[in-house]
């Protein structure tokens, strides 16, 4: 499985705009936002906006670049029954 990322612009109501589509074979697994500097320690970090399917937790992560992001996602789809 691959992953495929595509930088956009989401309008979060934030300073919080630069992001990641990404998908898996194709299809939209996950909407990946970078946290602004408003939000002081974590500030540069991931945030997963919106997951979908097997990437979609009760408690979205956040994390430290795009390739500890990525790698959380091939998880959550290789666990996937």
């Amino acid at each position: 499985m691959s992953l495929r990322l595509q930088p956009v612009q989401v309008a979060t109501n934030s300073d919080d705009t630069e992001s990641q589509l990404v998908f898996a074979d194709g299809y939209l697994v996950a909407v990946l936002v970078r946290l602004s500097e408003q939000h002081d320690d974590t500030a540069g970090k991931w945030f997963l906006e919106a997951g979908f399917g097997p990437v979609d937790p009760l408690f979205p992560p956040l994390f430290a670049d795009l390739d500890e992001a990525q790698a959380w996602i091939l998880e959550q789809l290789s666990s996937e029954p």
